[in-house]
């Protein structure tokens, strides 16, 4: 199957690789088809969740492991469902990354969502947002790289 893509360009996918997030996610819950894609095939470090359904809609990931950030929260029976999960084996969290607005005030390169993991049923390609209430941390992400 082809699609389009406008980070991506024209992209050829194997509809068994799709992954379902049947209610979509919080602000697109009309784009329930996506495709992970990465930029460095051996690590990648950063995933792109590509919308099939909106060629616009991309979102960066990274897994929270490479930043030593550990998760424990428990989904409702309701999630597993959505998820399909069977066993916790299955399921991978990654974090949606995105780059601050400009700010004279700040030297973040990369900030990360912690507050809305996104949760994957691996084995059964199933996905969803996970909205976690009461959190209270910031993650940013920096380089060691100077400015240019």
């Amino acid at each position: 199957m082809k699609f389009h893509s406008t980070q991506f360009g024209t992209q050829e996918v194997d509809p068994e690789s799709i992954l379902t997030f049947p209610k979509g996610m919080p602000g697109f819950e009309s784009s329930t088809r996506y495709k992970l894609f990465h930029a460095d095939q051996d690590q990648p470090v950063v995933h792109w969740l590509q919308s099939i359904d909106e060629p616009d809609v991309a979102f960066a990931l990274v897994d929270p492991a490479t930043f030593s950030i550990n998760y424990e929260f428990t989904l409702t029976d309701e999630e597993e469902r959505l998820l399909q999960m069977e066993k916790v084996e299955d399921i991978a969290v990654l974090l949606i990354a995105y780059k601050p607005q400009p700010d004279a005030s700040s030297s973040a390169n990369i900030s990360a969502n912690i507050n809305g993991p996104i949760v994957l049923n691996v084995r059964a390609r199933t996905g969803m947002q996970k909205v976690l209430v009461g959190l209270e941390a910031d993650i940013t992400l920096k380089s060691k790289k100077p400015a240019a």
